[in-house]
């Protein structure tokens, strides 16, 4: 354990002369001149990737060409998103709160005493407009392809949204490859403009991520000679379960998570304070105690369940290499078609790390989950609350909780014509809210208020960062800013650098609000609800207010 364990710190420091540390907020930058043509978009959004998966964000996966990126741009380490995927989809497209948007639930998880209440109608509604649809109305090229999740009908899929050219798949989550087994009940719908499409009429060879980077970079070249720009949006699946990857991608890890959980998140967050991600001192998330058969530890595991923890981890990490291929795949065509560098990229992931104990199909339904078949086409595995802990590293819990490992994401910028002679990272809160304002700003867009060719709508509640990017303020929001959220019955509110949440799953929480100081403690370990009474009433009337604005209604299952 202990020769694999210095193996992964030499490969980390090596990865490390590559990078520069990143917490320098006065590094030189060249502002790029916008006011002659106006840019090409490209957003690019991953699905459950956690804080820390990337290179760029202290992990040991190799994804080289969005650490590129990262140089050549900026680094937010603190951006937020919602908890899952489908409210942070209708807050991107929208500018506005899921519960405003139509997402005040997942559709798959909506409880029937909220179905059809305005906010949870379970789909982007017509109070909502698309920021795709601002775009075209503006002489952009628009495009998606990849993941929808905001709607299933015709007037709610990507096509009616504002998208020119569409391939998605509309709901959560499908597997990665054609390949099915025949007992498997495949309740997975693709759309190529808004015209449904039968599986099978899908090439021999698909698999997602390869897939939807050959759509987008076939959208990107039918309109290759026009004089429009364009705003594009891959919308990848990966690495979303069921965890799966072409062959030679499952073979690229072996060996590398033999040494467990606690070894490799240990080392990923030693990387993240060299890189300057967290500073020095951080004090890291604890991972949550073992309750029986639930969260076991890695001392805790057998041989073979070690066995399988590792093999579902290695066909994660080559989910992730594969991704990062992809997205370097329309930066080639970007740069071969002379079109990258007037190109403002974002990259972020939709929500933190996937950490729930996802029930898999097994025999049943035609699946083989042996250890020798993890990863291939007829497998259905997912990464589990461990490594979701070190994929979300260093923060507390994963997706669908209040805690920041929940909302915390990985996001990278880079503007069009930009030069930056070292990595820089932004550390003031930012959220996916922002991305809305911040695109129009860059398209010197006026963002709607209040209607929109005729209809009522919400107007959009991001800061543009544009000032910050450009180097004219040093933080997006004002100093005491506040934020709040709720999904599932999870809920937080913050004002400045306090914070409150409550755990909707009683296993994960003491089922109270509980406090933090998130200046002192990102990592929430010290819960100080009892020392500061007042700061809670406080940030409850935040909280409160929140839900006014936004009509959350209270979630019930």
């Amino acid at each position: 354990m202990e020769k694999n364990f210095l193996l992964l710190n030499c490969k980390l420091a090596l990865f490390g002369l590559s990078l520069t540390a990143c917490g320098n907020e006065n590094n030189s930058t060249t502002i790029p001149d916008l006011t002659s043509k106006k840019p090409n978009i490209l957003f690019i959004m991953a699905d459950d990737l956690g804080y820390s998966d990337l290179g760029a964000f202290g992990g040991e996966i190799r994804t080289p060409n969005l650490d590129k990126l990262a140089t050549e741009g900026k680094i937010l380490t603190d951006f937020h998103t919602a908890p899952t995927c489908s409210p942070t989809r209708a807050q991107l497209i929208s500018g506005t709160d899921h519960h405003l948007a139509g997402i005040g639930a997942m559709a798959e998880l909506m409880p029937e005493h909220l179905k059809g209440k305005p906010g949870y109608e379970g789909f982007l509604n017509e109070r909502s407009v698309s920021i795709a649809e601002v775009l075209k109305d503006n002489n952009y090229r628009t495009y998606i392809s990849g993941k929808w999740h905001l709607g299933y009908t015709p007037e709610t899929n990507a096509h009616a949204k504002g998208f020119d050219r569409s391939f998605t798949l509309l709901n959560g989550l499908d597997l990665h490859f054609k390949q099915a087994p025949l007992a498997y009940n495949r309740n997975a719908t693709y759309t190529e403009d808004g015209r449904k499409l039968d599986i099978s009429k899908l090439p021999d060879h698909f698999f997602s991520t390869d897939y939807f980077t050959d759509k987008l970079i076939d959208y990107l070249d039918s309109g290759k000679n026009s004089n429009q720009p364009f705003f594009a949006y891959a919308a990848y699946t990966a690495p979303h379960w069921p965890i799966q990857a072409p062959l030679e991608y499952r073979e690229r890890y072996r060996g590398v998570y033999d040494i467990g959980y606690d070894a490799i998140r240990e080392a990923r967050i030693s990387r993240q304070k060299q890189l300057g991600i967290i500073p020095s001192n951080f004090t890291a998330a604890k991972p949550i105690p073992s309750k029986g058969i639930l969260f076991k530890t890695w001392d805790e595991l057998n041989t073979n369940e070690k066995a399988l923890e590792a093999r579902r981890m290695e066909v994660y990490a080559g989910m992730v290499e594969n991704m990062d291929y992809n997205i370097g795949r329309i930066f080639d065509y970007l740069k071969a078609n002379n079109l990258y560098e007037n190109t403002l990229i974002f990259f972020v992931s939709d929500n933190g790390a996937e950490g729930s104990i996802i029930l898999p199909h097994g025999e049943e339904s035609g699946f083989n989950n042996s250890l020798a078949n993890v990863g291939a086409e007829s497998s259905y595995h997912h990464i589990g609350p461990r490594w979701a802990e070190v994929s979300a590293a260093p923060f507390h819990l994963w997706k669908d909780t209040a805690a920041e490992g929940a909302t915390t994401a990985p996001a990278i910028i880079k503007l069009p014509n930009q030069t930056i002679t070292s990595k820089k990272a932004h550390h003031s809160f930012a959220s996916i809210l922002d991305i809305f304002p911040t695109i129009l700003d860059y398209a010197n867009i006026t963002p709607p208020q209040n209607s929109y060719k005729g209809r009522i709508i919400n107007t959009p509640s991001g800061y543009s960062w544009r000032p910050m990017l450009e180097n004219k303020t040093t933080t997006i929001r004002p100093e005491n800013f506040t934020f709040s959220g709720e999904l599932h019955g999870s809920k937080h509110a913050r004002q400045g650098d306090w914070k409150i949440a409550l755990q909707a799953n009683p296993n994960l929480g003491s089922g109270q609000w509980e406090l933090f100081n998130l200046k002192t403690d990102r990592g929430e370990t010290q819960n100080l609800a009892s020392q500061y009474p007042n700061k809670i009433q406080d940030l409850l009337r935040v909280y409160q207010q929140y839900t006014i604005d936004n009509n959350v209604l209270e979630y019930k299952q």
